[in-house]
């Protein structure tokens, strides 16, 4: 890493935050030519995905999916018994594993490619970020031709009655923790929620989810949501949708109950602990955002697909600016953004700018069973009055899924009503998050459904489901 001299440096653009996007800014920055800077003030290097997201929450539910495969193994002639899980060794294992990745990532943003300063940064003015040093030294200030602002997210918690009183946990603290309550009430429905809940559960404990919205996964199909909580509940999972939490109190007998309205019904269940798991807020509260004229919507970073903010020399990367909060997309951001800045200080038009295109926005949702999707679903193509045509396949009717013990979940197309180019592609089931890139594939080269229907695949496999669907539409 080169030391920048601090007091007054100008860069031409100052990367603030050093995970994902903001890395993948950095480095195509300099791969411009471009002097470079990355301010980041987080306790370690990496980025929420490596060090508290993807990384080791898969980390930890791959453990429950083993854990699971001894569970069910007498249905397969199998002799086995699923014993005491030792959480102990499951957080060590964690903890190896995302070492080598963030140490990995520490070294890629200290190779002398660009600047990295350990501080925490904020706007005195639109080219003047004032820096607050990590370790307590002076406070000093650098300016920067363009900047691009990649602070991430925080878990948001809500005001709820009681909550703060009674104490709970979020899903940072889930990925260290050694010690395990025997029983959980999870505070969400949405990805996060819903895999630390499988987690849980997955590992022998009991687990009980309270989601406000009428389905779980808010914003993806109903069918999908509604198929993986027949699952999870087949599993052992209570599940309540469509609730208002009224308030959260300790029992006389140290448990953690929680009360909320469930249709026209008060109820309450009760827990050793609570994980609170009801979204996350952008970074932008310290950012002093106003006085660089930067405009916020709902907290974050307002730009337009070419990741220009109000202020034109400013671009954002990841969740602080971007409508969906996932990593491959951060790092697509962080390129598009670091390539419109180089342009704009060579002073080309912003015709020529990158643009963002989301068409084929891809989730994955590693429960299990898994849910995967990829571009618009049923909700979106009503809303934006696209005619499309819908087909699914059940995987229990699926001659290699049905060896795999696969007994909830299908596959789903959506194609345009006149040409039939795939428009979207959902997964409920096995290796949902596997399958769901062959659609990717597909519609990358806008593959009609009869182009896949063609497309050879090997008998048996749990890809060659796709077939179905896409027979149905090319011959509707």
């Amino acid at each position: 890493m080169s030391t920048p001299d601090r007091q007054n440096k100008e860069y031409d653009i100052a990367v603030i935050g050093g995970g994902s996007g903001g890395y993948a800014a950095a480095r195509t920055a300099a791969s411009e030519g471009l002097n470079t800077v990355v301010i980041d003030g987080a306790d370690e290097l990496g980025g929420l995905c490596i060090l508290r997201g993807c990384m080791p929450s898969k980390t930890l539910i791959e453990s429950a999916n083993r854990n699971l495969v001894i569970r069910e193994a007498e249905e397969f002639g199998l002799r086995a018994e699923a014993g005491e899980p030792d959480t102990h060794a499951i957080i060590a294992r964690k903890r190896r594993l995302i070492k080598d990745f963030s140490d990995y990532r520490a070294e890629q943003l200290q190779d002398g490619r660009f600047d990295l300063i350990r501080g925490h940064a904020r706007f005195t003015d639109p080219h003047t970020l004032e820096i607050k040093p990590r370790d307590g030294s002076e406070v000093f200030s650098i300016s920067a031709k363009s900047t691009i602002i990649a602070t991430g997210s925080t878990i948001a918690v809500p005001d709820i009655s009681g909550l703060e009183e009674t104490g709970y946990i979020t899903s940072d603290d889930v990925l260290d923790q050694e010690e395990v309550p025997e029983s959980v009430i999870v505070l969400g429905g949405g990805a996060i929620a819903l895999e630390m809940a499988h987690y849980y559960e997955g590992i022998g404990k009991k687990v009980t989810v309270i989601q406000r919205s009428e389905h779980l996964l808010s914003g993806m199909d109903n069918d999908l949501a509604d198929t993986l909580q027949e699952a999870l509940e087949a599993r052992g999972l209570k599940i309540f949708c469509g609730t208002s939490i009224q308030q959260v109190e300790t029992t006389e007998d140290g448990l953690k109950k929680v009360t909320f309205k469930h249709g026209d019904k008060e109820t309450h269940v009760e827990a050793q602990e609570i994980l609170c798991a009801l979204g996350r807020k952008p970074n932008t509260e310290h950012l002093q955002t106003d006085k660089a004229g930067i405009e916020l919507d709902k907290g974050k970073i307002a730009v337009d697909k070419a990741m220009q903010s109000s202020c034109d020399h400013i671009f954002g990367a990841g969740d602080v600016a971007s409508p969906f909060e996932i990593v491959h997309i951060a790092i697509d951001q962080g390129e598009k953004a670091a390539t419109n800045a180089a342009k704009l200080l060579r002073g080309e038009s912003a015709d020529s700018f990158l643009q963002m295109d989301y068409r084929m926005k891809l989730y994955g949702i590693f429960t299990e069973p898994q849910v995967a999707a990829v571009g618009i679903n049923e909700i979106e193509a009503e809303e934006k009055g696209i005619k499309v045509l819908v087909e699914s396949y059940p995987f229990n009717d699926h001659g290699k899924s049905m060896v795999h013990g696969t007994e909830h979940g299908f596959v789903k197309l959506i194609a345009d009503a006149e040409s039939k180019e795939i428009l979207g592609g959902s997964v409920v089931g096995p290796e949902a998050t596997e399958l769901i890139h062959e659609i990717v594939v597909a519609m990358a080269f806008h593959a009609t459904a009869g182009q896949l229907a063609t497309i050879p695949h090997y008998h048996p496999t749990l890809s060659e489901i796709w077939t179905y669907p896409a027979e149905d539409i090319a011959d509707a």
